[in-house]
C-alpha cells in the first residue's frame, strides 16, 4: 500500500511563518508604491486644473473669478460655480486621489475632503448634490474691485511677474484660503489654528502638490515651504517662519520638525 505524503504541522507553520515575514517586509514598499501613484495622480490632475483655470481666464479677458457677489451670496463667484461648466463633465477633478473621502466620515484632517452644499444658493448650478472636493483655491487670486479693502494684495489677472512662484491651485482642506506671512502653523496636526494650516496638511508625505498662477508649473511644495511663496503681493517671503528670518527646526510644531525647512 502506498504512503500519501504530505505536510507536518512544523513544515505548515514554517511556511506560514515565511509568508508572514515576506507580507512584513513588503507592506511597507506597497503603502509607499501607493502613495506615490496617488501623488503622481494627484499632479496629473493638478495640470488638468491648469488649462481649466486657463480657458476661465481666456473667456474673461484675463481675470480671475471675484470670489464675491451681489447676487447668489459670495458662493456664486467661488470657483465650484463659475469652473462648473469648464470640469463638469470630469467631476472627479475635485478630489486628490489621497483624500476622496469626506471629513465627516472621520478620516485624518490631511486626507479627509470638504463638501461645499450650495443648498442656500439656488440655481447656481444644474445639479443637485452637494459639492466635495480636497483642492482649494488662492483667494488672493481673485479679481477684487477697486474698491475693497486691501485690494493692492489681490493677484486680479494672469498678466503678473514671476507667476510660478504665486500659488493658485492645491492640496488644501476647504476650497479656498486667504494665508498671511504671520500665520502660525497648527500645533496639533488634526486640528487648523489659521488660515496657512488649511493647506499645510500632510498628505504627501512631508508635502502638498499646487500649481502656481503661469497655468504650466506643477510641482510639490514642502510643508515649511509655503511661507516662502508671494501668497499676495504684500506677503512677506522672510517672514517669521522661514529660515530667512532666524527660525528653528525646534520652533516647529512637533509634528513638523522632521520636514525640509526652507
Amino acid at each position: 500500500m502506498r504512503v500519501r505524503k504530505g505536510f507536518t504541522l512544523i513544515e505548515l507553520l514554517v511556511v506560514i511563518a515565511i509568508i508572514a515575514l515576506l507580507m512584513a517586509v513588503l507592506m511597507p514598499a506597497l503603502s509607499r508604491a501607493k502613495k506615490q501613484a496617488q501623488a503622481v495622480a494627484c499632479m496629473s490632475r493638478l495640470k488638468q486644473w491648469g488649462y481649466i483655470w486657463w480657458m476661465y481666464t481666456e473667456d474673461n479677458d484675463g481675470k480671475f473669478n471675484t470670489g464675491i457677489g451681489t447676487t447668489g451670496g459670495a458662493a456664486a463667484n467661488d470657483w465650484p460655480v463659475v469652473l462648473w461648466p469648464y470640469y463638469m463633465e470630469r467631476g472627479s477633478l475635485t478630489v486628490c486621489p489621497a483624500a476622496k473621502k469626506p471629513h465627516s466620515e472621520g478620516v485624518r484632517f490631511a486626507f479627509g475632503a470638504w463638501s461645499w452644499d450650495k443648498a442656500p444658493w439656488t440655481g447656481l448650478k444644474q445639479k443637485q448634490a452637494p459639492d466635495y472636493g480636497s483642492y482649494g483655491q488662492n483667494e488672493w487670486v481673485c479679481y477684487r474691485e477697486a474698491s475693497r479693502l486691501s485690494v493692492g494684495r489681490y493677484w486680479r489677472t494672469r498678466q503678473v511677474k514671476n507667476a510660478d512662484a504665486i500659488p493658485l491651485f492645491f492640496d488644501c482642506a476647504w476650497l479656498d484660503l486667504y494665508p498671511h506671512h504671520t500665520d502660525s502653523p497648527s500645533q496639533l496636526e488634526e486640528i487648523p489654528s489659521s488660515e496657512m494650516s488649511l493647506a499645510c496638511i500632510n498628505r504627501h508625505s512631508g508635502y502638498i502638490n499646487a500649481i502656481f498662477l503661469d497655468f504650466g508649473t506643477v510641482r510639490k511644495v514642502g510643508l515649511k515651504q509655503l511661507w516662502t511663496f508671494r501668497w499676495h503681493r504684500e506677503f512677506d517671503i522672510y517672514g517669521p517662519w522661514t529660515i530667512a528670518s532666524g527660525v528653528r527646526a525646534e520652533d516647529w510644531p512637533e509634528w513638523m520638525r522632521g520636514f525640509k525647512d526652507y
